[in-house]
């Protein structure tokens, strides 16, 4: 019983969170770390001389 519990939970899981979906999410992700990143570096001098 509990194995077809979870076969069934996995498939459930497999048809809500297609590869597109996560796809999708995991460029949402990395747009916001990106703009929170550059949030962070506000005010700091990054011009090539600092380097």
């Amino acid at each position: 019983m509990r194995t077809l519990a979870a076969a069934a939970i996995a498939e459930l899981f497999a048809r809500a969170f297609s590869p597109a979906v996560l796809r999708q999410f995991a460029l949402c992700c990395a747009a916001v770390l990106f703009v929170w990143l550059l949030s962070l570096t506000r005010g700091l001098d990054l011009s090539a001389g600092f380097f």
